[in-house]
């Protein structure tokens, strides 16, 4: 009986050995790594708490489970009918009703204690070196580095996958849908605490990396934050399903040398004290169009088709709105529709950006109108003026 079940064993396990030798050490490790499921400890010290305490309980659960099912097993080995012919006759076992209890009792306790402290730490936001302030829209995100001193920073930041990647057309890169055109930059060794609120419907903001996954939700802000050690280039996605587009705003968060964050910040005072001074500037119809064009190529072709043909949304060319008063066309773009996809950009662009992605729309797509926008007209027509 044993020589035969031997037999049968080496025969179940032959083709298993086969395919282990097929792979090198090298090969097997790559396979290992591409496949793993488990958590990442990411670059932060309570990233790394997170990681140990969930491995901890992993071991514990493992244990646990080993015990279980080893006393069940042999139970049903050992006390099988054909080995014992009459049955017990007792109900049950003090000791053993009191070891299972007290047991359970314990090894919650050990995995409490450690929890406890960690989520503390995850909950405990205060003496932050920077906050930012999240807020998610379908379908990017906002950033605004808040300077208690002076004018805040804030920018926009898109997906910057190509359209042919997304349309198979052409093979997708090794980050698809994981790039932006405006990534998060902060500085390494410093704590940020992060801001998180959104303007249409649910969001997550989720940088598993950073060890921050917070919900975004429209009139509630709540907070998280990291403190990377290590430099480098952190990817993220939304993490809560926000309707058709959610799958296409990704996070990049690039943590960088405190000179390095520095430099990154002057310049974006300098674009924003830039956008202030072309306020009072009269653009030509040139200037608008070449300017409005990248705009509506990231903000407005995913819906309204890149050669204004239309698709989720309505067509540009030829429409009743783009051809139309131009009064409704700026109301359109500041305030939106409400109950459909048509968010209002009145918040999200600045009325220079505004002024010329409308001129492009009115003067692309064979609508040719010839009119066009300043940055004043928005500002006036934001007055109610």
């Amino acid at each position: 009986m044993y020589l035969k079940a031997k037999r049968l064993l080496k025969l179940a396990l032959s083709p298993v050995l086969m395919l282990l030798s097929l792979f090198s050490a090298g090969a097997w490790a790559e396979q290992v790594e591409r496949w793993q499921t488990n958590m990442t400890p990411g670059i932060t010290e309570i990233g790394h708490q997170i990681y140990d305490l969930h491995m901890w309980v992993f071991y514990i659960c493992v244990v646990t489970g080993i015990v279980v099912f080893g006393v069940m097993f042999y139970s049903v080995f050992a006390y099988r009918k054909e080995r014992h012919q009459e049955p017990a006759t007792f109900h049950e076992n003090t000791r053993v009703e009191i070891a299972w209890t007290i047991v359970p009792f314990l090894i919650l306790m050990f995995m409490a204690v450690p929890a406890t402290k960690t989520l503390i730490e995850i909950y405990d936001t205060d003496d932050a070196d920077l906050d930012i302030l999240i807020t998610g829209y379908r379908w990017k995100w906002k950033y605004e580095y808040i300077n208690p001193d002076g004018d805040n920073i804030s920018f926009f930041s898109n997906l910057a996958t190509d359209g042919a990647e997304i349309a198979n057309t052409e093979a997708k890169g090794s980050n698809y849908l994981l790039e932006v055109d405006e990534p998060v930059v902060i500085p390494v060794n410093k704590k940020v605490r992060f801001l998180v609120t959104a303007n249409d419907v649910l969001h997550a903001w989720w940088v598993p990396a950073l060890a921050v996954k917070r919900d975004a939700i429209p009139g509630f802000i709540n907070e998280s934050w990291t403190k990377a050690t290590e430099t480098g280039v952190f990817r993220g996605q939304c993490a809560e399903l926000c309707g058709r587009n959610h799958g296409f705003m990704p996070i990049v968060v690039n943590v960088v040398e405190e000179s390095e964050y520095q430099a990154w910040l002057a310049d974006k005072k300098a674009a924003s004290a830039e956008v202030k001074a072309l306020m009072s500037k009269d653009f030509s119809l040139e200037e608008l169009v070449e300017r409005g064009k990248p705009i509506y190529v990231s903000s407005c072709s995913a819906c309204h088709g890149a050669n204004g043909e239309g698709g989720i949304g309505n067509a540009i060319a030829g429409s009743a709105i783009a051809t139309g008063p131009i009064k409704a066309h700026i109301d359109r773009l500041v305030n939106g529709v409400a109950g459909t996809s048509m968010p209002a950009f009145g918040s999200q662009f600045s009325e220079v950006d505004i002024a010329a992605v409308i001129t492009y729309q009115r003067n692309a797509f064979g609508n040719n109108m010839g009119d066009m926008l300043q940055p004043v007209d928005i500002y006036n027509y934001k007055k109610g003026q």
